[in-house]
C-alpha cells in the first residue's frame, strides 16, 4: 500500500467528507475518489459509508485507520532517523513517559545535549506502562520511562535515581485537610480517582488485601484532569507528590505509612538508535552512574 494513499484515507477519516479531504489536500474530488476505490480493491473490503452528507468508517475502515496511524508514524520516524545521520546539530528524540518529578532527569539531560546539537527536535507522549511499552515495542518511541521494574528479558535499562512519593490530592476545605497525613482508615470510605495500574500494582503495598475495601470512582492516566474532580468535590486523587501543589482549592497530603515507586528508563534489546537518540542515552548513563539512588 502507498503510503500517501494511506496519508490520504486518513484525511478523509477525519474529516468526514470526501470534499473537504480534497480540498485539504490539494487534489481533485475524483483523483481521491479513484484513490479510495483502489485502496478498497486492494482490500477487499468497503471503507467508507455514506450517512446523509457524511462519510462513516466502517469497522474495516476504523481497523485500517489503527493501522494507518501505526505505518505512517513508524515510516516518518524511520525517514526522520536517516535524514539524522547527516544531521549533527539537530536530529528527533521519542520518548513515552509516565508522570513524575523524576521527569527532571529526562530534562536536565536534553538541556545538555541541547548544548551540542541547538537543533534537537524531543517528542514526548504520556501515558502509564502499558501506553509507552505498546508504543515502544511498535517502534514508534526511542525509549520509554515506566514506574515499575522491566521486563530484564525484553529491555535493556537505566535505573533512574530517586523515588516518586505517594500522596492524596483533597479539596482544601476538606476535613482531611486538618490531617498531617492521611492514613488508610482516613481515605477508605472516600470516593478515589487514580491510574489503574497503580491501583494494581501498587495500592496492595499500601494496604495490602484491605486494596479491595476502597471506593473507587474511576481511573485516569493524567493527573491534571483529576485535580478537577478534586476540585469540584467529587473524588480524591492519589497520585505523585510534586505534581500538585496545596493552593487553589487543593490540598496535598502524604500517604501514612509512605509509599513509594522507582522509574526505569527502557529500550528494546538490540535496538538501533539515531545519533541524537544515542547522544541522549549516553548522558542519561552518564547522569545515572554519577548521582547516587536515593531509596
Amino acid at each position: 500500500m502507498d503510503i500517501e494513499l494511506l496519508r490520504n484515507f486518513l484525511e478523509i477519516a477525519r474529516l468526514g467528507s470526501m470534499t473537504k479531504a480534497a480540498s485539504s489536500l490539494h487534489i481533485s474530488q475524483p483523483t481521491l475518489s479513484v484513490q479510495m476505490k483502489s485502496l478498497e480493491e486492494v482490500l477487499g473490503r468497503k471503507l467508507f459509508r455514506k450517512e446523509g452528507r457524511n462519510l462513516v468508517m466502517t469497522e474495516e475502515g476504523e481497523l485500517l485507520e489503527r493501522r494507518a496511524a501505526d505505518i505512517i508514524g513508524l515510516t516518518d520516524k524511520t525517514l526522520s532517523e536517516f535524514r539524522a545521520l547527516s544531521d549533527s546539530l539537530g536530529g528527533d528524540v521519542r520518548i513515552g513517559c509516565a508522570e513524575s518529578v523524576l521527569i527532571d532527569h529526562l530534562a536536565l539531560a536534553v538541556k545538555k545535549i541541547k548544548k551540542k546539537r541547538p537543533f534537537l527536535r524531543c517528542h514526548i507522549t504520556s501515558g502509564d506502562t502499558a501506553i509507552v511499552t505498546s508504543i515502544l515495542e511498535q517502534g514508534l518511541i526511542d525509549f520509554a520511562i515506566i514506574v515499575e521494574p522491566p521486563d530484564l528479558d525484553r529491555y535493556d535499562s537505566i535505573r533512574i535515581p530517586g523515588v516518586d512519593t505517594w500522596c492524596a490530592v483533597i479539596p482544601e476545605d476538606s476535613p482531611l485537610a486538618a490531617k498531617k497525613s492521611l492514613t488508610f482508615d482516613y481515605i477508605k470510605n472516600e470516593p478515589i480517582i487514580m491510574s489503574k495500574q497503580s491501583f494494581l500494582a501498587d495500592l496492595p503495598r499500601w494496604c495490602g488485601s484491605r486494596r479491595d475495601e476502597l471506593t473507587i470512582f474511576g481511573y485516569l492516566n493524567l493527573f491534571y484532569n483529576g485535580t478537577r474532580f478534586v476540585k469540584n468535590h467529587m473524588a480524591i486523587l492519589l497520585t505523585f507528590a510534586g505534581l500538585a501543589e496545596s493552593g487553589n482549592g487543593l490540598a496535598v497530603r502524604p500517604l501514612s505509612p509512605a509509599l513509594s515507586n522507582r522509574m526505569y528508563i527502557v529500550w528494546k534489546k538490540r535496538q538501533i538508535f539515531s545519533p541524537a537518540a544515542r547522544d541522549l542515552l549516553e548522558i542519561l548513563r552518564e547522569n545515572a552512574e554519577k548521582e547516587p539512588v536515593n531509596e
